[in-house]
């Protein structure tokens, strides 16, 4: 897995901000809007299409994506899917995109031409076939466990392939979920900031989570501006870390 950006909604720096971590020369306190891809061989699985998406490609090397996983529909997971009709021409293909039924419905609304046909636009948008998920699937031979979790109030999506596990942007974790997230290598778990939050976790429950689920190593991404990655990693229990854009993780 590849970390492409592990930045919060605002993104660090933050504008007009001139905090310790936003004016850090650490290359780690630069942080993009958070996305991830699964590499599995020669084929990659996008998680969520931020704003930066095409940065982010071009600063991990990310030359093609075969499918797309959507944890929901807020603009810092979104917004940058008009990126994705680059991949489009390269794969010479539409993409499938993979979401729960209320992600697929606003996701649809925000960005309906990238999913209706228009024979006089075709080669200039993104063309994307949505896909309801609700259970484990099959995707380019490899079985996707959705994991359902809460963001505040709003219901979301982790994504599982193999031992490692994504799970942003979130808050509260069903008792049934803490079974799919069972023997993991690699799990990336939502941690904010210090402070509390009511719709995402903070760096103490964050921890606290990584504690139960249990997996060999944990690294917190969607990291808002209060949290110096030196600093924090420097304090962390030993298996855990803060990611940072450009990580790449490997299942063991």
């Amino acid at each position: 897995m590849t970390i492409l950006g592990s930045g919060t909604s605002h993104g660090v720096p933050m504008i007009a901000c001139d905090c310790a971590v936003c004016t850090s020369n650490d290359p780690c306190d630069k942080r993009t809007r958070p996305s991830a891809v699964f590499t599995l061989g020669e084929h990659n699985i996008l998680v969520d299409a931020g704003p930066e998406l095409r940065l982010q490609c071009i600063a991990c090397g990310i030359r093609s994506i075969d499918a797309v996983l959507l944890t929901h529909h807020h603009a810092d997971h979104v917004a940058g899917l008009d990126d994705l009709r680059r991949f489009n021409w390269l794969a010479g293909r539409p993409l499938d995109v993979y979401a729960n039924h209320a992600t697929l419905l606003r996701v649809r609304r925000m960005f309906d031409y990238c999913f209706t046909d228009d024979p006089h636009y075709a080669s200039s948008k993104p063309q994307l076939v949505a896909h309801d998920v609700s259970a484990p699937f099959e995707l380019l031979g490899q079985r996707v466990v959705p994991i359902p979790y809460l963001h505040g109030t709003l219901p979301v999506l982790g994504y599982r392939i193999g031992r490692m596990a994504y799970c942003t942007d979130v808050s509260h974790i069903p008792d049934e979920s803490y079974a799919l997230l069972r023997d993991l290598d690699v799990l990336v778990l939502g941690a904010l900031r210090r402070r509390p939050h009511p719709t995402h976790f903070n760096l103490d429950q964050a921890v606290d989570q990584a504690r139960r689920i249990g997996a060999r190593r944990t690294f917190f991404t969607h990291i808002a501006h209060e949290l110096l990655h030196a600093e924090v990693n420097a304090e962390l229990p030993d298996g855990m870390a803060l990611s940072h854009d450009g990580l790449v993780l490997i299942e063991e």
